[in-house]
């Protein structure tokens, strides 16, 4: 099939599984266009169609659970339940059981597509899987303020930052969720806030297109923010025709080796969608490349392997068997990966280019 005819499928499919917020679809079709690497964030569907075709030599790979929709963006920052700073992955709306490997080349071909990337060859590639064992060797969150302090000065948030962050807030559209929605997300604030406002949010790259509810209320003297987003299974499992009886979501986002978001959570809507239910302020957030630019360092990369590894480690015994195949594999397997899925990336990019419309 074209990345036509899996748009349309993948799209007839999602529209049975929430509701669809049309005018973001047609904003996300548009986004398409921009460069590969949004079309990426934006076409995990059809990366989970392809990518064992595109890669073969990877699909004996040994299984963990998976990120899936794995990128450069798919990193962030959160406060955990102690109040520490934590930096890592921060979306698990694809995960699902699969080759690790495939996280691995996923990641390193957002690089090699990445706008304006310095390093984007072997030696980016060298970088992520350093980190990767590195990560399986000792698997565990990055903590800021701790032994990661070092990645501050990439995520700290200016206060341009935390105005944008507000701005942002201020211009979101008034919303009229479900009672059983106003209530969830209500429940979601502390305490006692008072004055609370819904409204309707438009973000995100593959997600986009999902309803998003946002709460905002006055609580001790500011405002308070949460969000509520539509989860429904991953394209890992819908385009190998699976229906798993629950999401993965959680199980990755909580696991073993992560010092988790005290304030995520998933819950169903009452009308057949799950929601995941999150705090947002301007230094718990995604980190997009136009927060910091676009020359990732060795060091930066080097760490997104590092997680990367703790989550894939963190399903039973899989550090093992991971480490084992690692050793197998012929030096530069990654980079040649990642350039024959990029590739396969840029001409689908082509494709919606010229005939979507």
């Amino acid at each position: 099939m074209s990345i036509l005819e899996d748009t349309v499928a993948y799209e007839s499919w999602l529209a049975t599984q929430c509701e669809v917020v049309e005018k973001d679809l047609a904003r996300k079709h548009e986004r398409m266009r921009k460069n590969p690497f949004v079309f990426l964030r934006a076409t995990y569907y059809r990366w989970a169609r392809r990518i064992e075709k595109i890669c073969t030599e990877l699909v004996d790979a040994p299984s963990s659970l998976c990120v899936g929709d794995i990128h450069l963006e798919n990193f962030g920052t959160w406060h955990d339940a102690d109040g520490r700073w934590v930096w890592g992955v921060n979306d698990f709306d694809e995960a699902a059981v699969m080759p690790y490997a495939f996280d691995l080349v996923r990641l390193t071909a957002s690089v090699q597509l990445a706008p304006e990337m310095k390093m984007a060859g072997r030696e980016a590639a060298d970088a992520i899987l350093e980190g990767y064992r590195e990560g399986l060797r000792q698997p565990g969150p990055a903590l800021l303020d701790e032994q990661e302090i070092w990645i501050r000065d990439y995520v700290k948030c200016s206060d341009d930052c935390r105005r944008k962050f507000w701005k942002d807030v201020e211009a979101l559209k008034a919303a009229n969720p479900s009672p059983l929605m106003r209530k969830l997300l209500i429940a979601s604030l502390p305490g006692k806030a008072e004055e609370t406002a819904f409204f309707r949010r438009t973000a995100g790259g593959g997600s986009l297109g999902r309803p998003r509810f946002v709460v905002v209320a006055t609580w001790r003297g500011g405002r308070v923010v949460r969000e509520a987003k539509a989860l429904v299974a991953s394209a890992w499992d819908w385009s190998h025709g699976k229906t798993p009886r629950q999401h993965k979501f959680l199980d990755l986002s909580t696991g073993t080796y992560r010092s988790p978001d005290p304030y995520l959570r998933v819950e169903p809507d009452g009308n057949g969608t799950n929601f995941v239910f999150r705090r947002l302020s301007a230094d718990s957030r995604k980190i997009d490349l136009d927060d910091n630019a676009a020359d990732l360092k060795h060091e930066r990369l080097r760490a997104m392997g590092a997680e990367l590894a703790s989550v894939h480690a963190a399903t039973g015994d899989a550090g093992a068997a991971i480490t084992a195949d690692l050793k197998a594999r012929r030096r530069g397997w990654l980079h040649e990966s990642a350039r024959t899925a990029r590739e396969a990336t840029e001409k689908d990019f082509d494709v919606w280019c010229r005939k979507a419309g």
